[in-house]
This record gives C-alpha cells, structure tokens and sequence, in this order.
C-alpha cells in the first residue's frame, strides 16, 4: 500500500489509499489575495497567523505555504519571504507543512530551515523543473507534488496528463525517488468550462491510483471555478473524487460544506473506523437557523407535511 509520509517536528501524517483524506490548507497564499501579498510584502504577518491557526483548527491536517507576493524579481525577493512565513508558522502550529513555489530558489531556501518532512509543491514534466527540482526531493528526502504538465502546457486530454504523470515518476526513479514519494496533481479543469473534467478526473485518478500506484491531490476549488455557489459543487466533487482514490486536496479546511463532505467520505470509505471522529467532531453539532427554520415550517404543514418539509427545505438550502 502506497504511503507518503509527512511530517512537522513533532506531528508525523500519512497520506495513503487507506487513511483518512489529507486535507492540506489553502489559505496562507497571496496569489489572488492583494491585501494578503501587500500585507506580507510589507512585513506584517497577522494574517498569516491567523489563517494558520483557524485552518488548523478547522481540521486541516497540514498547511500549504506561498509567498510569491510579486512577479518582480522572484528569485530575490521569495525565498527570504518564504523562509520568514515557514520559519513563523512551523513555531505557531504542528502540522506539516507543503512548501509552495515555482522558484527553485525559494523551495531550496525552505527546505534548509523547514523541521520534519515537507511535502514540495512542486515539479512539472518540463526538463529544466525535472533537472533542478529533483536533485533538491532526492537530497533532503522530501515528497513532493508532481503536475501533470510539461512544455507544451495543460492537455485537455487526460491521456496526455496521465503520461506527463508517467513520466515524472520514471524520472523521479531515475534519482532514486520512490513513487510513495510522488504525489501527482492530475490537474482537475473547471467543471463550468468542460462538461467533461468531472468524468475526466475520476478515470485519471483511478489509473493513477492503480497503474502508478501513486497519491493524488489537487486544488479543489479549480472544479467550480466561474460558477456560482462554488461551494456547493465543491462539497459533491469531494466524496466522489475520494471515492475515485484521490488522498489529498489543497483546499479551504474553514468551509463547513466541505469539510463535512470530507468527513463523511472518510466515514464511507472506511478510512474513519467505527465513525469515531465523525462523533467526536459533530456529536454537539446544532442545527443552524434556517435549517432549523425548515425543519419546523414542514412540523407545521399539516395534512402538507411531506410536500411542504420538501418545499422548506429547497428555501432553506439556497
């Protein structure tokens, strides 16, 4: 059974085919995030602290860290960011944390003063990521994310991902790298765009999981996006993706939407034995007040009941 062992200096987590999904936070990356990037730019690191702690407190078994704040002169100015945001958030939690960079700079900086096994994120199938970052995973024993991409960009064909994937794993080998060291990102399309991605991303999984015999991850919210009420289509890819065999996802762990598809994929996975942190999570959970509006609008309709608990619960629910 394949395992990818994760680990901060105190917290050792396993991300295999018979574990509980890894839930990886998203949050602390300013790409997308401008006051977030002008905030870490400038030295004040609240907010990454923050999203440290809540993210972790959500459920999130380990913390994905970026600090690309800026296309300008990247190779100067990220990896002494990167290393201050790593150095910051190991000190405030336990988890593992992946170091995210396409700055090869950057990822060596971190992985000299990361504590435990961080997971890289990442490399791609293009000869100069596989030549520089390679080396790097097979001289401080890290795993790392491999995407399926190379130069000729992202195939719409799975196909051509899953050969990308391939390829990187036979390269990895090449180093001396095991595949349980190989975490392949199949690049999951935008479900609003290509009616297909869905479909697509369960087959690729599926081989990935049984061909290469390797873990899987994505971003999660890259399957909603363009559409509204992305959460919602975020929370019903989840259980199917993890009944398809993907074990991790770079997510938002603070959406309770998702975060319950998770743990409820794990209680029907049998990855959450006897359902204990399913228990342990929800046994005081309360209704909220719309929910518990719904519920009493159908108490209350009488001879209607059924018909009218429906009707509230479709008003309820959007």
């Amino acid at each position: 059974m394949t395992r990818t062992i994760v680990a901060s200096a105190t917290k050792e987590v396993i991300i295999g085919f018979d574990q509980p999904f890894c839930v990886i936070g998203e949050r602390i990356n300013p790409t997308g995030r401008k006051k977030l990037a002008a905030e870490m730019n400038a030295g004040n690191f609240d907010t990454v602290k923050a999203d440290a702690l809540a993210q972790v407190a959500a459920g999130a078994s380990m913390l994905d860290i970026n600090a690309g704040v800026t296309a300008v002169n990247p190779n100067e100015t990220e990896p002494p960011l990167l290393v201050k945001t790593l150095q910051m958030v190991q000190e405030l939690v336990d988890v593992p944390l992946t170091i995210d960079s396409s700055v090869t700079a950057a990822i060596q900086a971190g992985l000299e003063v990361a504590k435990g096994r961080p997971l890289v994120n990442s490399v791609t199938g293009e000869e100069e990521k596989l030549e520089a970052i390679l080396p790097l995973i097979k001289k401080y024993d890290v795993p790392v994310v491999a995407i399926s991409n190379d130069e000729t960009g992202i195939s719409e064909d799975p196909d051509v991902r899953f050969a990308v994937a391939k390829k990187i794993v036979e390269r990895a080998a090449d180093f001396g790298i095991k595949p349980e060291d190989i975490v392949v990102d199949p690049l999951v399309m935008p479900i609003g765009a290509m009616g297909t991605a869905g479909e697509q991303v369960f087959k690729l999984v599926r081989r990935l999981r049984d061909e290469l015999k390797v873990n899987t991850t994505c971003g999660l919210s890259n399957i909603s996006f363009g559409l509204p009420h992305r959460h919602g289509i975020n929370a019903a890819f989840l259980p199917m993706v993890i009944g398809a065999g993907m074990t991790s996802a770079i997510m938002n762990p603070c959406r309770p939407q998702e975060m319950e598809a998770v743990h409820g994929a794990n209680v029907l996975n049998g990855t959450d034995p006897n359902c204990q942190n399913w228990i342990m999570t929800y046994r005081d959970h309360k209704p909220t007040s719309s929910t518990s509006s719904a519920a009493a609008g159908g108490e209350a309709s009488g001879g209607g009941r059924r018909r009218g608990g429906r009707a509230a619960r479709r008003s309820g629910g959007e």
